[in-house]
């Protein structure tokens, strides 16, 4: 597992989001999202140690060798900005975009991971990724992930037009999207997969937070009393971020 390592400056901190889902559900909504975003970004410039984007940050992306999605040209510009300026942006892949490879570590200079991570900050340690595919349950997932990850079917969907390609995933993904917006997922307690894998990790080594986004929901749940799991929620209705401060994580909701 890769490891991050921070010395945070007096009165900086670190800022957790996910899910922005941007381009979901239409230009329209999905412009003024990225504009929310873009000030949300503007605001925690000013103290930010390091921003992380915990995944599905894009409703898709797909990189061919000459094409990548066109739009999000506000975000992009603005994700640069901040690391022209020597913040450090990182980035988690997530379910919807996990073909990101090396555009945006080449463009603008963000690292990228598409595994989690752990973050240690003094005697602190964090553990951070997207959350899909961990815990218990969703098997039919699971299996389709590694299908996406086959280097051979990779390979046949590059072979295709991107104006094929492009409509033909973002319309499956809208697809999903509009779904899960229309029936709202219900929360399930101490049953929650990632709350489940958080109580198992715990058994083998402690962390003093486990942040993870993928669920939808902004979640703050005791995995111990020494130990507590975070969801980031997402940016489609909630707005939910975390800033963490070298010993404490604080679920925000930004312009709520």
């Amino acid at each position: 597992m890769n490891t991050l390592h921070f010395n945070l400056q007096q009165s900086h901190k670190l800022y957790f989001a996910s899910d922005f889902h941007l381009g979901a559900p239409d230009h329209k909504q999905s412009f003024a999202r990225e504009l929310k975003i873009i000030r949300w970004l503007d605001q925690v410039k000013n103290d930010a140690e390091a921003v992380f984007l915990v995944g599905d940050i894009f409703d898709f992306w797909w990189e061919y060798k000459y094409v990548v999605p066109k739009g999000y040209v506000r975000f992009l510009g603005k994700v640069a900005e901040l690391a022209d300026k020597g913040i450090p942006v990182i980035f988690f892949t997530g379910n919807h975009d996990l073909w990101m490879r090396n555009y945006l570590t080449d463009e603008l200079g963000v690292k990228l991971y598409h595994d989690p991570i752990e973050i240690q900050v003094g005697e602190q340690k964090l553990f951070v990724g997207h959350g899909d595919g961990l815990g218990p349950g969703d098997a039919t997932y699971k299996f389709l992930k590694k299908l996406f990850k086959s280097k051979i079917l990779q390979w046949i969907f590059t072979r295709l037009h991107p104006n094929f390609s492009f409509w033909l995933a973002t319309n499956w993904s809208k697809k999903s999207r509009s779904q899960n917006l229309e029936k709202e997922e219900p929360f399930l307690d101490e049953k929650e997969w990632l709350f489940q894998f958080a109580k198992a990790m715990e058994q083998k080594n402690h962390f003093d937070y486990y942040i993870f986004g993928h669920r939808h929901m902004a979640l703050q749940m005791k995995v111990s009393p020494n130990s507590t799991y975070i969801n980031l929620g997402e940016w489609l209705g909630t707005c939910s971020y975390v800033s963490y401060d070298g010993t404490r994580a604080e679920l925000l909701y930004f312009e709520k």
